[in-house]
C-alpha cells in the first residue's frame, strides 16, 4: 500500500512540474482549480479549471 501511495505522489509531482514547464502559472492555476473542484464536489470550480486548461492547451492552435 505505501508503494502505491508513493508512486501516485511521484506521478502527481511529475505531472505538476510538466504542466508548469509547458503551460506556466496559468496551467498550474487551472490544474489546481480542477483538482479542488473535484475534491470539493464543486461543479463551478472544476468547470473553471477545466476551461482554463482547455484554453491553455488550445492556445497554440488558435
Amino acid at each position: 500500500m505505501p508503494a502505491i501511495a508513493l508512486l501516485s505522489a511521484l506521478f502527481v509531482v511529475g505531472f505538476d512540474q510538466f504542466v508548469q514547464w509547458k503551460y506556466g502559472t496559468m496551467g498550474i492555476l487551472g490544474l489546481l482549480l480542477l483538482t479542488v473542484g473535484i475534491k470539493a464536489k464543486s461543479p463551478t470550480c472544476s468547470s473553471v479549471g477545466a476551461v482554463v486548461l482547455a484554453l491553455m492547451v488550445a492556445q497554440p492552435a488558435l
